[in-house]
């Protein structure tokens, strides 16, 4: 099979475009043809021996990834057959090997594709969708919401937009530039601005006219973060996923004592509950698309070109989750 390998940690043309064994299923695992593989910003502190939130930066040399969608080719011992040529999704938690044409992962970990999704859309939904419906956990959205979403073009961000808005709340979506600007405007909010633009806290409150925000989605951090804060109103929220505009675990985010709230990790598993957290998020993420009600936007790359998608995504050069096809 055709796979990106890293060799050496460093920048993203260090991926390489490789034939390689074709990895072959375990017990109780699964072979999917891949055609879609997520590609996350986590991915870029891994390629360059960050660890960032995973136990440790993986074992080289690695096939980067950690979401791949496609058709079940293969069973290891012990899956039941029913699982053979089913559309199939997969989040391979801190394992890698999703940049590749083939992709092993334990059956436990697979969701059958709903019908109305394609595989790109699907990947979404199992890594980005699945992370924003925990974040959801933390606000009760309604017609008396105001939700200020930075980096409202990016894969969490439309989402947000989206949910928020069929929540009939008002959506106030910040990107960068104008094609993002663009993109945020269609995909709902209320009002889409700039953040570049170092006018725009001013043209967020005289559209409010007055009306504080209630809660701030900040996957951002830095001054954006900032300035998003210092719209919100006494009780508001400001929900911290992230903090990219500081460097991906590089930087802090951004907090302020009785108003900030982190909510990855640990704090988004224990308020899911249940046995299997993670696996009660993937399964809202999807339903939740095969209602219609969340569709993500998807940047697709041919999976030879991941360093270009990697740069894009470092640069934020992209709009919605970015996707590789084999």
């Amino acid at each position: 099979m055709h796979a990106i390998r890293l060799h050496t940690f460093g920048p993203a043309e260090n991926l390489t475009y490789e034939q390689v064994a074709d990895p072959a299923p375990g017990p109780g695992q699964v072979r999917i043809a891949v055609a879609a593989a997520g590609v996350h910003l986590l991915d870029t502190a891994l390629r360059e021996g960050r660890r960032g939130p995973a136990p440790q930066p993986p074992t080289l040399p690695t096939i980067p990834g950690r979401e791949v969608a496609g058709v079940v080719e293969s069973l290891g011992e012990g899956v039941a057959a029913l699982w053979l040529g089913k559309r199939v999704v997969a989040h391979l938690g801190f394992a890698p090997g999703g940049y590749a044409e083939l992709a092993v992962t334990d059956v436990e970990r697979v969701h059958e594709i709903p019908a109305n999704l394609d595989f790109a859309e699907a990947v979404a939904m199992i890594g980005t969708g699945r992370t924003t419906m925990g974040i959801l956990q933390f606000a009760e959205l309604g017609p008396d919401s105001v939700a200020v979403i930075p980096a409202a073009a990016g894969g969490i961000g439309t989402l947000l937009v989206q949910y928020a808005a069929h929540k009939g709340a008002v959506v106030i979506g910040l990107a960068g530039g104008p094609e993002k600007v663009a993109r945020v405007r269609e995909n709902g909010a209320d009002l889409a601005v700039d953040y570049t633009d170092p006018a725009w806290p001013g043209k967020v409150r005289a559209f409010l006219g007055g009306r504080p925000a209630t809660v701030v989605f900040d996957g951002v951090g830095g001054d954006v973060a900032r300035e998003s804060v210092a719209l919100l109103g006494p009780g508001g929220r400001h929900l911290v996923f992230g903090w990219s505009g500081a460097g991906l675990h590089d930087g802090e985010p951004y907090l302020v004592d009785g108003v900030s709230e982190q909510v990855l990790g640990p704090v988004m598993m224990r308020r899911t509950g249940g046995p299997d957290p993670v696996r009660t998020l993937e399964l809202r993420a999807l339903a939740e698309a095969a209602a219609g009600r969340l569709t993500p936007a998807v940047r697709r790359f041919p999976l030879a070109a991941a360093a270009a998608a990697h740069r894009a995504l470092e640069t934020r050069g992209t709009t919605g989750k970015v996707v590789l096809e084999p």
